[in-house]
């Protein structure tokens, strides 16, 4: 009946415990920065160069409106109604 206790015990705080395993930090993650070195700026920067002109290559999309047949017109809005010079009202 003992044992059983304890691993009754142990099982109720199992749940508890892992939360807080889960947290702990178990390997870097993100490791140092190395520098690059001058050939491998150079190519980097040739790459985006390449990247920003295929960017202007991509011709602008058109505005679609799928819906724009079925939609019907804007309601106008209605006049406005003169303001008495007295402010009081007449209704």
């Amino acid at each position: 009946m003992r044992i059983f206790r304890i691993a009754m015990l142990a099982a109720g705080f199992a749940p508890l415990a892992a939360p807080a395993w889960a947290q702990a930090p178990h390997f870097n993650m993100m490791p140092e920065l190395q520098s690059k070195t001058p050939e491998e700026k150079e190519a980097e920067a040739a790459r985006e160069k390449a990247y920003r002109e295929s960017l202007k290559k991509i011709p602008d999309a058109r505005v679609s409106d799928p819906w724009g047949a079925v939609r019907a017109e804007p309601a106008k809005p209605a006049a406005a109604k003169p303001k008495t010079k007295t402010g009081s009202n007449t209704n």
